[in-house]
């Protein structure tokens, strides 16, 4: 049962609203409200918390495209689920852009409807939780710097206890972050505790390189933060099964750079800061966001993205139902050794890839 959850129903066939939300109600758990217009739908969303939208495409009164920017101008985070007569692929091309969850022509099977409610729930919860985790995240970014502008007059008076104090919202904001970061990989069950896989295959790899503990420390803590800029992606794409078009792909390669904007007030994490930015560099330099090659990437943002590409291809996807076997991905990394991967990373990654999943 799905108490907690509350879906709003949109159709102008009383007769077909009627049926919908009872089924809703007995079969699915949820609690329904519903609305025969458009503009009541607009004027229920205003005031009431809905899970998600259920909703016809065409009605009388708003042209469709135009109910759901509304729709998304109220809750921008808002899950629908649209139903029509008939599949049209130009018309689902056009949803997909203005971020609609699912869309569903009749006749629809009510397992899959609610299968469909279930997860856009599910995300919406997750959605809500990014972006108030988000403006705390902001919040707390300005309380730092008007803390640090008065410890700065303190200082001489008082060292020890700045020390102190530094290192305590230092562990504050990493805690935070982490959370965020966590949250971000849970959008999608399929890339559940891939930051910290990552994390694992980069920090045996940095010690079969013989690095500094201080730099394997900068690696994990990179690897723990190095999704973060998904948290400005939308699940339509993040979680796409088809292949990504040139547009989503764009919005894609800007979250190494939207993350490291998301970290820069945070001046203690510079060497984390930049070992994010460059983790999808490539070794000959068809990588992103600067095309950055060879030496000129550094070591650890090296070794973070073949670690990174290692537990992808290790796991399942939404594009990918089935996971690369180890073997698979190994000759992946070798075909890609001198091109996309670090040949000096690969060497050390081979040595130790008995330790690993």
């Amino acid at each position: 049962m799905n108490k907690n959850n509350h879906i709003l129903l949109v159709c102008d066939d009383e007769a077909a609203l009627r049926q919908l939300r009872e089924k809703l109600m007995v079969d699915g758990g949820y609690s329904v409200a519903s609305e025969t217009t458009s503009a009541g739908g607009l004027n229920a969303l205003k005031e009431n918390r809905f899970d998600a939208v259920v909703t016809k495409f065409d009605m009388p009164g708003l042209d469709g495209r135009e109910f759901i920017k509304e729709l998304k101008k109220i809750d921008p985070d808002c899950v629908i689920v649209i139903f029509t007569e008939r599949e049209n692929a130009t018309v689902l091309s056009e949803l997909d852009s203005l971020g609609v969850y699912a869309y569903m022509a009749q006749p629809f099977s009510l397992e899959k409807l609610l299968f469909l409610i279930a997860k856009g729930a599910e995300s919406h919860a997750l959605m809500t939780a990014s972006r108030r985790l988000t403006q705390i995240l902001q919040e707390q970014n300005t309380s730092l710097q008007k803390q640090n502008t008065l410890l700065a007059k303190r200082i001489e008076e008082s060292t020890r206890n700045l020390t102190r104090l530094y290192e305590d919202l230092r562990s504050t904001y990493m805690r935070t972050i982490k959370v965020l970061a966590q949250i971000i990989d849970a959008r999608d069950h399929y890339t559940h505790s891939h930051s910290e896989n990552v994390k694992t295959i980069a920090t045996a790899i940095a010690e079969e390189m013989n690095l500094s503990v201080k730099d394997i420390d900068l690696i994990g803590e990179a690897c723990e933060l190095h999704d973060l800029g998904k948290v400005g992606i939308g699940d339509n794409i993040l979680s796409k099964p088809s292949g990504l078009n040139e547009q989503e792909w764009a919005q894609i390669k800007r979250h190494p750079q939207l993350a490291a904007q998301i970290l820069e007030p945070l001046t203690f994490l510079d060497g984390v800061i930049e070992l994010v930015r460059q983790h999808h560099e490539h070794f000959d330099g068809s990588g992103y966001p600067e095309g950055r090659r060879g030496e000129d990437i550094l070591l650890g943002a090296r070794i973070i993205h073949l670690a990174d590409a290692y537990e992808s291809m290790r796991s399942a996807r939404s594009y990918r139902n089935e996971p690369l076997s180890k073997e698979e991905a190994v000759l992946e990394i070798k075909r890609n050794m001198g091109g996309q991967f670090d040949p000096h990373v690969v060497e050390a990654f081979l040595r130790v890839l008995d330790k690993l999943m």
